[in-house]
Parts: C-alpha cells; structure tokens; sequence
C-alpha cells in the first residue's frame, strides 16, 4: 500500500479504506476470541482448575516475547516511514519543480507575446484594405507574420476572411471559446492557451481594429492561431503532470503520515493480539495433556485405578501420558491381586474370628504401647464386662473402668513390664456375679507394626472346677477320717463306760476318783472327737442349698442377739435400707455364728472383748454386692498363716479343729461370694470382710 499511494496518490482511498475495514474486523474478530479466552482462564482460576496457574504465566511469557520484537520492529517502520515521506517532500525537490514550472511559463509567454505581437502588426496592416482587399492580402500578410492560421470576424461572429498554412483547408479547425466575447469587451486585445486535443496545445491571439477605409467604423476581430512546439508542448505537458501530482501528494503529506501511522499500529495490535490469541491456543495445546494428567492423578488419588487418559502423539508429554497409563494398569492388576490377597486374609479372619468366638477361653490381645486391640465374646463373658468400649485403649485404664479387674490388671501388668516370655498364673476375681478364679496364660506376640512386639493373654474360668475338686478331695478326706476313726470310739466309749459301772463302786474312795476322773476324761475326749468327726462329715457332705431373698441385716441382728449377752462389747453399724439379696438362711446363719464366736474367742477375757460388725451397699457400674466386715480386738492372725487360714486343719486355737473357716468360705463360695482376713492396721486384731452379690434394689 505503501509504495502504491506513494507512487500513484489517486490510490489512496481505494486502499486506504477496505484496509482499515479489514484490519479492524480481523482485530474486533481477535480481541472478542482474547476476552472468551480470558473469560475461560478466569473460571479455571476461580474453580482452581489443573493447569491455569501454568496458562497464566505461559500466556504472559509469549505474549512478552512477541511483544518485544514487535515494538522494536513497530518503531523501526513507524520512523523510517516518517523519514522516507519527509526525504519525498523535501524542499529542493519542490523549488526545482517550481523553477521548471516557471521556465515552462516564461517560454510559454515568450511564445504568446511573440504570437500577439505579429497579430497586432497584422491588424495594423489590415486597417488600410476594405473588406473585398482583405481576402486578396489576408494570405500575403499572413505569412510576413508567420502566423498558422488567422480568422477575421465582424462583432457578430461573421467570418470575413480566412487564412491557413494549410492550403487545402477551407474553414478553421480551431474553435473560438464561448468566454471571448467577454474577454473582448474589457480589452482589446487577448492572447491565451486553447486546447487543440488531449495531447496538444495552440496560442490563441485575438485584436480589435477598426479599418480606416470604411465609414462605419464597424470593429473587426482578428484571430490568430499559433500551435505551440511538439517539443516544447511535451515537455510542458510532462511539468505540469509532475507538478500537478506533486503538489496533491504535498496536500497529502500529513494525512499519509496520521494513515500510515494507524495502519501501521493497526499491523503492530493485530501481531499483538495475534500473538496473545496463539498464546492461548499454544498455552491450551501444551496444558491440556498437563491437565489431563493433573485429573488422572486426582483420580487415581481417589481410587480410580480404571483411569486412562487420551494422547495424540508420542512426543514428551504423549510419553508421560503413555507411562501414566501404564502406570494405572499396573496400580489396577497390583490393586486387583491385593483385593484377592485381602479376600482370602478376610476368609482366613472370619475363619478365625468363628474358631475364637466358640472357644469357652477367653482370649485378650496387646500391642506393644498395651493397649487392647482384639477380645472375643468369651473374654467379655468370663470377666463379666462388655470390652468393646475399651478398645485401642491402654489395659491399666480397665482398672479404672471396672475394679472388678484390678486383679487381673495387676497380675498382667506384672508379665507385662518385666517383658518376660511363655508366663501362667491364676487370678481372683470378685465381680456382681461373685467370686470367679481365672487361670490366666500369655506370650509375647511378633511385631505387626511400629508399635513393638505386642502380648496374647489366654484366661479360663476355673473357678468350679478348683471348687469342685477342693471339695472332693477334702470330702474323700472327711469320709476316710470318719470311717477309720468313727469305728473305734464306740467301743472305747462303751469300755470306759463298763470300767467305770463295774469298778467305781468297789474301789476305795481316792482310787474311785481316780477312777472316775479318768473313765471321764476318755469319755468326754471320745465325745469331743465325734464331734469333730460330725464336722468332717457335715463339710464333706454336700448339703442343698435352698436360695431365697432375704435381708441379711436381718440375720445378723439375729446372730448378734444370741450373743448380745456374753458379756462382750458388740457394735452394730448396719446400713439401712439395703438392697436383698439371694442366700440359704440357715447357712448364712452359719457362717455368722462362726464368725462372731470365734472373734469372741480370740481374746482370753470375754469381758474386754471388742466386736464391731459392720454392713454397706457397694455399687458402680459393674459392681454391685453387699460388704459385712466383722472387726475384733484380739492377738490377730500370724502373717505367715494369713494365706491358709481358709484351708482345713489350720487354726490358731489351741482346741480348735481347723475346719470353722474352711466350712465358712466352703459357704460364701456357694453363695457366689468372696471372703478375706487380714490383721489391723492401726489397731489390735484382725477383720473378717466378705462381699456377697446383691438382688437389683426395689
């Protein structure tokens, strides 16, 4: 466009327009495709979409790129076309056309004077001859004027005579202007430049004179026609061209430099936002794959191993998208061998889990921090707690939770903190069900997890089972003392029966009471011993117990007024209102009864003897019993008998058999029930305190 209209001006508008339309359509077209552009990269950063932070910064960093070369390229042509334009209309060029307009000018009037000149003399000759003279010595005259053509009219444009250097001519070729007459009237004498055709040019000179010969004076008109130089026309012609479209692209000069100077920003914005509309699309090429991937790994995160993402060809991303894939796959078949891995661990567990909830065992197991971390539903059974809510829980917090296990607890922690290996012990227990004996096994358990080597604890309930047998044994035992020893006493008993009727009387009075003090003696020791034979058959009989609700305040206020007066110091500290609880009366009648006489019998003096016999509700949540302690004032118990004194043949009573508190604690194991004796802390004596299970209060 450029070099068109700077060579050719009349081009101007019919390039100038159509480009600015054009540009302008292409750079609406492009800024309306950068804002849908934008407008989509704003909604991806406001979703956080992957990859729009990475679109940003490459759109940024092309469209900085090609900003760079475009404004140093923009400036470049916008000052060269400046300078080029400013060199094109310099001054020496316009004074030089100037002063070939003016040489052409004054060669021109050279030629026009030249041409009025000779019209004028000829006129003057002409003013000598009339009319009829004239057309005689027009032709004459003529050529001593060396004029082409000459035409004589009258005012009213009628030809008198005619005159060419053309003799075969006829009438004049040139025509007259219609603007002659006019000129005509303000001088009388005119010369001017007539065209002839497109390319050539005539002197035209016109003179009014009046002929002396006539007496009208009518004025005349002579018209001369002189054709300019074939030379000189063409040259004149070209200056004038040259001149003309000068002097237009001079007009020119400044909106040539405002057009090109938008055109040429117009060019400089269409790069620019060409180049800001191929960031986008070059940035979308290059993050779509980047994106693609970004959903693929949020989708492998959230366990969609299926995952496989599009790739059109095998460059670097198409490579990193081809080993995502194979990747995914891989994840999948891992992902599907450990699914059938766990489904059989999972048949293996439940196999498991099935064998450990029918197994009469309870089974407890710890981690290496002694927490709990698996109990099956014998365990809860036998400890008489529910263990769900304690795991993952440290075992010392079920102390807390439930004091029916603190023995447990004691006896664990024991082998727990001396890390010791294969361990056996057997653990007493008093719960709301009553007294229960726990044969308790462990080991150490491999490491399954950074939490250390971990503890399996096996218990079993043997609390019937020692019961039992405790019974047979001391029953056999009962039963072979009362048959070997049974037998023999009656005839001892009757013999010393005889000796004493036979003999007493006929005896001398001193050796008589000789006599009668030792048949007596026999007889009374064979009474004492059938005595304690009837107590080695009443505990190894096994006597049913009938089981009723009953107050036991009751049957101890009965117990305590058979002994009210003895003489000794009873003190009562009964709760009221305590709850009912399921017992044989008889028994437990028994079993105080024991109890208060021999807390009577352990002080010598009856009189300075001190019993306190105490009752009280205990309940939490997972115990609920009645508490009777029986406190005394004696010597107490030898420290090394404390753990036998519930066993037969151990008493500390000089005639005592040994079986009152064996057939004691015989009882309360029947009635479900735990007893302990243990000497005084701050105070002569021992304490007798046993805990029987309660009925649920009304």
């Amino acid at each position: 466009m450029m070099t068109q209209v700077l060579s050719d001006s009349s081009r101007y508008q019919s390039l100038y327009s159509p480009l600015l339309v054009i540009s302008g359509l292409g750079l609406g077209g492009l800024i309306i495709l950068i804002l849908i552009n934008i407008r989509d990269l704003f909604m991806q950063l406001r979703h956080k979409r992957a990859g729009a932070r990475l679109t940003v910064r490459l759109v940024l960093l092309f469209v900085l790129l090609a900003l760079m070369p475009l404004m140093i390229m923009y400036s470049f042509s916008l000052e060269f076309l400046h300078q080029r334009l400013d060199n094109w209309f310099d001054t020496q060029v316009n004074q030089t056309l100037e002063t070939a307009l003016e040489l052409s000018r004054a060669s021109l009037n050279s030629n026009m004077r030249n041409t009025l000149q000779n019209s004028v003399k000829l006129a003057q000759r002409l003013q000598d001859f009339n009319d009829a003279e004239v057309g005689l010595e027009l032709d004459a005259l003529r050529e001593k004027t060396q004029l082409n053509e000459v035409l004589l009219l009258k005012a009213n444009g009628e030809i008198i005579a005619f005159s060419s250097t053309d003799m075969a001519q006829l009438l004049p070729k040139s025509k007259l202007t219609d603007m002659l007459p006019l000129e005509m009237k303000q001088s009388k004498q005119h010369v001017s430049l007539e065209p002839v055709d497109d390319e050539h040019t005539q002197i035209q000179a016109v003179v009014k004179y009046t002929p002396r010969t006539t007496k009208s004076q009518e004025t005349l008109w002579l018209v001369a026609f002189e054709p300019l130089p074939e030379q000189l026309n063409k040259l004149l012609n070209e200056v004038q061209t040259r001149a003309a479209a000068y002097s237009q692209s001079t007009y020119l000069r400044q909106s040539l430099k405002i057009s090109f100077t938008l055109v040429l920003s117009l060019v400089m914005l269409l790069g620019l936002f060409g180049s800001t509309w191929a960031a986008f699309f070059a940035a979308r090429l290059l993050i779509k794959p980047i994106r693609n991937l970004a959903e693929g790994t949020r989708a492998v995160a959230d366990g969609d191993y299926d995952k496989q993402l599009p790739y059109s060809n095998l460059d670097e991303l198409g490579f990193l998208v081809q080993s995502f894939n194979l990747m995914t796959r891989r994840i999948r078949e891992a992902r599907d061998m450990a699914e059938s891995s766990q489904h059989l661990v999972d048949a293996q567990l439940t196999y498991l889990e099935i064998v450990l909830e029918r197994m009469s065992s309870g089974i407890l197991s710890l981690d290496g921090h002694h927490r709990l971390r698996t109990s099956n539903a014998a365990a809860g059974k036998i400890l008489g707690v529910n263990l769900d809510g304690l795991i993952h829980q440290p075992l010392l917090t079920a102390c807390e939770s439930f004091p029916s296990l603190q023995a447990l607890c004691q006896a664990v922690e024991h082998h727990l903190v001396n890390e010791g290996g294969d361990w056996q012990e057997e653990v007493v227990l008093f719960s709301s069900t009553g007294r229960k004996v726990l044969n308790c096994r462990g080991t150490r358990l491999p490491s399954l997890d950074d939490t250390g080597q971990g503890h399996v604890i096996v218990f079993d309930d043997i609390t019937r089972l020692l019961q039992v047998q405790r019974e047979a044994a001391w029953s056999e035992v009962a039963r072979r003392l009362a048959h070997e020893i049974k037998n023999p006493l009656t005839p001892i008993r009757l013999s010393a029966e005889r000796l004493r009727h036979k003999y007493l009387p006929s005896f001398p009075d001193k050796e008589a009471r000789t006599l009668d003090r030792m048949t007596h003696t026999i007889i009374q020791q064979v009474e004492s011993m059938k005595e304690m034979l009837d107590n080695f058959s009443s505990y190894a009989r096994t006597p049913e117990i009938s089981l009723k609700p009953l107050s036991l305040n009751q049957v101890l206020n009965e117990v305590l007024d058979l002994y009210q007066s003895s003489g000794a110091q009873i003190k009562r500290d009964l709760e009221d209102d305590l709850p009912l609880i399921n017992a044989d009366v008889h028994r437990l009648r028994q079993i105080f009864t024991n109890l208060i006489k021999n807390a009577l019998e352990a002080y010598p003096e009856k009189t300075q003897a001190q019993v306190q016999v105490s009752s009280q509700y205990q309940s939490d949540e997972h115990l609920k019993c009645i508490e009777v302690r029986i406190m005394d004032n004696g010597p107490g118990i030898p420290t090394d008998m404390l753990d036998q004194v519930f066993e037969p043949y151990v008493t500390t009573k000089v005639k005592g058999s040994g079986l009152g508190l064996a057939i004691v604690k015989k009882i309360i194991d029947e009635h479900g029930g735990v007893i302990a004796l243990e000497n005084n802390e701050n105070a002569p004596g021992c304490t007798v305190s046993m805990r029987l299970p309660s009925l649920p209060p009304a």
